[in-house]
């Protein structure tokens, strides 16, 4: 049996990644939802994860304890602590399971077939069937509970999950990188922790906990992933029958939020634990963070991990010297995340005191300056690249199986929109383009417009009332490639006020955004309002519609959303309303302005 053969998966897309070397398909299963990638090649070391967008509410650490709780005995494995066993006795080459900000990821991998099954069969039933709903001991043991050994002792909190993060909360670095992305993202899940506050863990009562479980551990809010030398239709065959078939399609609103822009830069500060006797001299942490564009962006997370090396990671870093021989904290480094909806990037200085935040800024500011005006060091940066594609074409992840790896990448756009399951798999165009433009100024003036935070003053500009439907379409479809509006806000007929942009060619930035549109007459044609096909090419990131219309796969996803092909090479604008008369402008493609970034 082939997968196409398959009468309960739908196939979404399916194409060859030769930079990884394995065939992909993107499949949806029909009864339920459940979206599921599998990549068939000749790897012995198979991989399988099943995972759940599962975005926190608070900070009592939900997520992480029903990770934990689900491992401990199923419907078909009830025996108290599987995981354990299958750590013990089986031939696994990774097992564990993962609590993230906004998911949770169960992986498993095996190099023997028999194994791997059995490995998938035992993390499907803890996932769908866990006894957790029979046995409340189980979240009392992992989460949290009192403990009284003696009537006079004092009332202690206990718990896996609860002395785990205990453990965390005590660390420097790690109360740093959490309160970074909970201060950056206040109104998004990003903004509580998902691992768990150990002062709010106490507050989750057994009834949340399971309603939690019942909400997002369902097949229609999961992501299947299988890569690997095995049967792949077989597997997907018994994954329906044996699970999926089960269940009926939901919706479950588990959509990641997008974090606004600031009115201006914020300051936080906040305490972390000394010893007793411990001085408070040399032990601060400053640090200046800026979130970037999302996870669209293919280029970004190779360009900030060159930004990483250039200003701190290696001992000639000029950003480092400077810091250092200011006197500044005793270790200098830069740091980017780009696992998470918004992509984040920013400098430290630890083992400094209060009294330096105002020169550690200045010092940054400075040096950014001085690189957009006399460039970085070509051949630092060069180099970074040249070796991060090497690391990428070798494919090494140490005790990581690297269908895991490529599997977690994966979830890095799937998790956000389902359509771009395959986005970040293939990287070799990337490095070609980023080594090329070594020779030019691209890092520099993406160093100087990423360090403006002007992304606050075009969120005003975008919120103001504005005419002129011309410019407010190619606005419109402009602002939702940079992710300023939603494609459901642009596909909605009672959000039209999107495509009344008023005279955007007043503000040369915006204009400046689109170098690829398409300036269509409307016509009317059987009632439907159609616009011709007119193509304006400069320079653009996109391929364009026409080749679209002529069978030419590469026109991004959102635009596919919104026009349709119709007869005699037209195409029709979804979801807009216009007069008989009149025209409009439908962008297909506008350069990256890397200046439209939240700075924070």
């Amino acid at each position: 049996m082939k997968i196409e053969d398959l009468k309960n998966y739908e196939i979404k897309q399916h194409r060859f990644l030769h930079d990884i070397n394995t065939d992909a398909y993107v499949l949806s299963h029909k009864k339920t939802g459940a979206r599921v990638v599998v990549m068939p090649n000749d790897e012995e070391n198979k991989v399988f994860y099943i995972g759940f967008r599962t975005p926190p509410k608070d900070s009592t650490g939900v997520a992480h304890i029903v990770e934990h709780t689900v491992l401990c005995g199923s419907d078909k494995y009830p025996i108290k602590d599987p995981f354990v066993e299958l750590c013990k006795g089986s031939l696994n080459t990774f097992l564990n399971a993962m609590t993230y900000p906004d998911k949770t990821v169960y992986p498993v991998a095996s190099c023997n077939d028999f194994d791997f099954k059995n490995l998938m069969d035992v993390y499907l039933d803890a996932v769908f069937h866990p006894n957790i709903y029979k046995e409340e001991n189980i979240f009392r043991q992992e989460g949290w509970h009192y403990e009284l050994e003696n009537k006079d002792d004092e009332l202690n909190i206990n718990g896996v999950v609860y002395s785990e993060m205990k453990g965390a909360f005590s660390d420097p670095d790690d109360i740093v990188e959490r309160q970074i992305m909970n201060s950056i993202f206040p109104d998004t899940p990003y903004g509580v922790e998902s691992g768990g506050d150990p002062d709010v863990i106490p507050s989750l009562t057994y009834s949340d906990f399971l309603d939690f479980h019942s909400k997002y551990y369902h097949p229609s809010n999961s992501y299947i992933f299988l890569y690997g030398n095995c049967d792949m239709a077989e597997r997907l065959d018994y994954i329906d029958k044996e699970y999926l078939s089960n269940y009926e399609k939901i919706e479950v609103s588990s959509e990641i939020s997008t974090q606004e822009a600031f009115d201006k830069r914020r300051d936080v500060v906040i305490e972390y634990p000394l010893t007793e006797n411990e001085d408070d001299k040399d032990k601060t942490y400053l640090n200046l963070t800026y979130c970037f564009s999302d996870y669209r962006d293919r280029e970004l997370p190779i360009v900030l991990r060159a930004f990483e090396y250039a200003f701190s990671g290696n001992p000639a870093a000029p950003l480092r010297k400077a810091l250092l021989d200011a006197g500044i904290g005793n270790e200098i480094y830069a740091s980017s995340d780009c696992s998470i909806k918004q992509n984040l990037f920013g400098f430290y200085a630890k083992g400094a005191n209060p009294e330096d935040k105002d020169k550690f800024l200045d010092i940054i500011q400075k040096e950014i300056e001085r690189t957009v005006k006399e460039g970085f060091d070509k051949k630092t940066i060069l180099a970074f690249l040249v070796r991060e594609e090497f690391k990428y074409r070798e494919a090494d992840f140490g005790r990581i199986p690297k269908g895991l790896t490529y599997g977690l990448d994966m979830l890095e756009s799937w998790l956000y929109d389902d359509t771009l399951a395959l986005h970040h798999m293939e990287c070799l165009d990337i490095y070609k383009k980023l080594k090329e433009a070594v020779e030019t100024d691209y890092f520099e003036k993406l160093t100087k417009n990423s360090s403006k935070g002007e992304k606050n003053s075009i969120k005003k500009q975008m919120k103001d009332s504005w005419d002129g439907s011309c410019y407010g379409i190619a606005m419109s479809m402009g602002l939702l490639y940079e992710g300023y509006i939603s494609l459901a806000d642009l596909t909605d007929s009672k959000k039209s006020n999107y495509f009344t942009l008023n005279y955007p060619y007043k503000d040369k930035k915006f204009l400046n955004m689109i170098n690829y549109y398409q300036l269509s007459q409307h016509l009317e044609n059987g009632g439907k309002q159609s616009a011709a096909v007119s193509a304006s090419f400069n320079n653009g990131i996109f391929t364009g519609l026409t080749n679209w219309i002529n069978g030419y796969d590469s026109l991004p996803v959102f635009l596919k959303k919104l026009v349709k092909y119709c007869d005699n090479n037209h195409v029709e604008l979804m979801g807009y309303s216009t007069s008989k008369s009149g025209h409009a402008v439908l962008i297909t493609g506008c350069e990256f302005d890397s200046s439209l970034r939240l700075g924070s």
